[in-house]
């Protein structure tokens, strides 16, 4: 027996001819649906709580950026940037005839979402940004730095988890096993070797080692931008990448945006926890209405 699946696979072409992939959990046609999208290192199967809750009643989108997942990776390691998944997202768009939906962006999916807000904003109904704001602390860039894009490898999930558990024990204080468990599978995949390997292009760290080349330039008229539709802003309690007086400069500036700290946890936090998950739902009300 398979596993259940309440999504099917969906493919569409980049401008530089990439294959990209999202995950389609089907909801009703006359709500915007929510297009998610991952960070950095990460890929779709990190809404699936999310998006497995929302399902039938919204539907959700969750993508998948170039070199992540069942997506293709490219030969050009320069176009692993944020302008340049912003262009693959507008492709998707455009193949769905989307025109108006729900982003919900966790760190680097939370730049795109912002650059989005900048280009292509009369089509945002509602925005949530997890742990991610027009100004990154410095601190916790560095310490992306130490590990994106370094090849690791283990010979059975456990070991995943133990390394996972490791490396981040700071970020998730009140994990078990069974949690390190479950973001080693979203996290990894097995190769054709039996081993365990990061999902994703180790090629992605190279822009992102550039300084400079984490967000575009000056981004706060980004969040200007939402101002007149529903914003959401999650902050981990710890966070290192989204400080608290950038938080609340944020929830300042959007008349109406509500912002919801998740106690304990540092960057990212997933969006399962009872107070993000109430605050999505509390942003989807407004969008329903």
């Amino acid at each position: 027996m398979g596993e259940r699946r309440n999504y099917s696979d969906g493919y569409w072409w980049s401008k530089d001819g990439l294959r990209l992939h999202y995950r389609d959990y089907a909801g009703p046609a006359d709500r915007p649906p929510l297009l998610c999208f991952p960070g950095l290192t990460r890929n779709a199967r990190d809404y699936e709580a999310l998006a497995e809750r929302l399902a039938g009643r919204w539907r959700v989108i969750a993508v998948e950026f170039r070199g992540r997942g069942e997506s293709a990776y490219t030969k050009d390691p320069m176009t692993y940037v944020p302008l340049v998944y912003l262009q693959d997202v507008e492709a998707l768009l455009t193949e769905l005839n989307i025109t108006r939906f729900v982003a919900v962006g966790t760190s680097l999916g939370g730049i795109v979402t912002m650059l989005l807000a900048a280009t292509d904003g009369g089509k945002l109904a509602g925005v949530v940004l997890n742990d991610v704001g027009p100004e990154l602390d410095p601190a916790g860039l560095a310490r992306i730095r130490t590990y994106v894009g370094k090849s690791v490898w283990y010979p059975t999930w456990m070991h995943a988890a133990r390394g996972l558990a490791e490396g981040n024990s700071e970020v998730y204080p009140d994990y078990g096993v069974e949690d390190w468990l479950r973001m080693a599978k979203r996290l990894y995949r097995v190769n054709s070797s039996g081993r365990i390997v990061l999902d994703y292009d180790m090629k992605i760290a190279e822009p992102f080692r550039v300084p400079g080349n984490e967000a575009g330039p000056d981004m706060w008229p980004t969040i200007d931008a939402l101002a007149g539709r529903p914003l959401l802003v999650v902050r981990g309690e710890h966070s290192d990448i989204l400080g608290a007086a950038t938080a609340e400069k944020m929830i300042a500036r959007v008349p109406g945006a509500e912002l919801v700290t998740v106690p304990g946890v540092g960057h990212a936090p997933t969006l399962e926890e009872p107070e993000a998950m109430a605050g999505i739902e509390r942003l989807l009300a407004k969008v329903a209405a």
